[in-house]
Order: C-alpha cells, then structure tokens, then sequence
C-alpha cells in the first residue's frame, strides 16, 4: 500500500467516524455520566466491535447479509432495538448525569459494562457492515498482500474511531458547567436519550444494497 493512499484513507476515515452516529452519541453520553476517562472505556469496546465488523466483513458477511434479506433483517431489529432501548432508559432518568462523577460509588456502571455496552453499539449496528462492505474495497490494490493490506486498513479505522470519540468526550467535558446546571438536566437526558432512539429507528430504513 502506498503512503498516500493510506493519508487518503485516513482522511475519509476521520470524516466518516467523526460524523454523528450511534458511537458518538455514545461516547457524548458516558462522558457526560462517567467522566473522560472511563468514556474511553466505551470508545474502545467500540472501536473493537468494529475490528470484529470489518474483519468478519472481509470474509464475505456483508455479501451474505446483502443477498439474505432474513440475516440482514434479524441484525436491523437487533440493533434497532438495543439502541431504541438505551434512549427509552436515558429518557426516563431523572438524575443528572453529572452525579457520578464525584462520587465513585454511585456509579451505575462497571468498566466492563462500559466495554460491553460499546462494543454492542458496534456489532448491532448493519450501517457499519454494509458501509465497510462497499468502503474497503476501494483501498485495496490488487496483486499485493490484500490481507495485509486489509490489516492496516482496519487497524487505522479502529484508532479514527477512537481519536474521533476522544474529541467528542473533551468536548463534553469543556461543556460540562454549561450542561450540568439544574435546570438543563432532565433536557440533557431525554436529549440523548431522543438521539438513541432516533437512531435506533433510523436503522429500519437501511436498506440491504448498498450504492
């Protein structure tokens, strides 16, 4: 693979992760509810279920869930449903996220958990198996070693979607004085949780092709 055609994959890879999506709202969230430090914690689990995503992808599973509608179908209503039921429980909390920042205790949930719940948000997520079906093609040239050009392909994806994730945790933390008065609590909840369910319901419309 040639340097440039890595810096442009790069490029493609940190607009592509730093677009809104369920990982970013994710990230948003815990650093709003656990601080930058265990947010990352989500981030990497994330970053994981991606390796998984775009190994298994490389293998033909976004060939197999394009031409079965019931695999492709069963995924949609996973994910869907995973993500619509993180924003119904967002939604109807009543404490502010900024509680468990200062008081360990109190935190609700463990490091694992956090590894657990992003690497979910990824697996469950078919826009991310169709979108690296149709995506790394395009940076594989042919007649090299493609499964180690496929390798540094889906480390470098992994790390964008990390560093991504990072700036949206610092991000949260700068705005965290302006988010945590009182009276903008039970909007920053239902904020996110709206986002979650939103996205959980945007997965219904992916359609198995992909342009």
């Amino acid at each position: 693979m040639l340097l440039h055609d890595w810096f442009g994959f790069v490029a493609v890879a940190m607009l592509v992760t730093l677009t809104p999506g369920p990982g970013v709202i994710m990230a948003l969230s815990n650093s709003v509810a656990y601080g930058p430090r265990r947010a990352m914690l989500g981030s990497v689990g994330n970053a994981c279920g991606l390796l998984v995503i775009s190994t298994a992808t490389s293998a033909g599973l976004g060939v197999i869930l394009q031409a079965s509608a019931t695999a492709f179908l069963l995924l949609k209503v996973l994910g869907a449903s995973y993500l619509i039921y993180l924003g119904i429980k967002q939604w109807k909390s009543r404490s502010s996220a900024f509680d468990t920042l200062d008081q360990p205790g109190r935190r609700v949930l463990t490091n694992h958990r956090l590894l657990f719940n992003g690497t979910i948000v990824a697996l469950t997520n078919p826009k991310a198996i169709l979108f690296f079906a149709a995506f790394l093609p395009q940076f594989i040239r042919p007649g090299s070693d493609s499964h180690t050009q496929l390798g540094i392909l889906v480390l470098t994806f992994a790390a964008c979607s990390v560093l991504s994730h990072l700036f949206y945790v610092i991000l949260a933390q700068v705005l965290r004085r302006t988010l945590a008065a009182p009276n903008r609590v039970r909007l920053l909840n239902r904020l996110f949780g709206a986002s979650f369910v939103a996205l959980g319901t945007s997965l219904f419309t992916v359609q198995a092709k992909v342009a």
